[in-house]
């Protein structure tokens, strides 16, 4: 696991210098993302991770409904294989936790360039395959929101 990173919630998420930074063409076809006009707000919650330097590196998003969360993230192509998308991704589950929220899921759009490494990560990460989505029941435990 990733050391040293901090789990920011986004108040007023906007579509800011450092989105624009890390989502490039292969992120935004990945998380089947339009970008907004520079400036403009972006829909859900949405949470930023920073190294120890304060660098951005990630991002998670969170849309609830219906008891479940649909969760997306990202991880700077040069800090992947870190362990920030586990960090990501624990956190994303303990901000549904803190919902009463019953699962996470995330739906690998047909966009995706590499579906199968996504699909790989997640059920690797104890995801199963649900009608449509890979989910996973919310665990005891789940990291408390900062």
């Amino acid at each position: 696991m990733a050391t040293g990173l901090q789990w920011i919630r986004e108040d007023a998420p906007r579509w800011d210098a450092d989105k624009q930074r890390l989502f490039g063409p292969a992120e935004l076809a990945a998380t089947a993302m339009t970008p907004p006009a520079p400036g403009a707000p972006v829909a859900d919650e949405w949470w930023h991770v920073a190294d120890a330097a304060g660098v951005i590196v990630g991002y998670g998003w969170l849309d609830s409904e219906w008891g479940d969360a649909e969760v997306m993230f990202l991880v700077a192509p040069d800090r992947r294989g870190e362990g920030i998308g586990e960090f990501t991704i624990d956190h994303l589950e303990g901000e549904a936790a803190a919902r009463g929220l019953n699962y996470i899921y995330n739906v690998v759009p047909a966009t995706s360039p590499d579906p199968g490494r996504v699909t790989a990560w997640l059920t690797g990460h104890g995801f199963v395959a649900g009608d449509g989505d890979l989910r996973r029941r919310v665990r005891e435990g789940a990291p408390s929101p900062q």
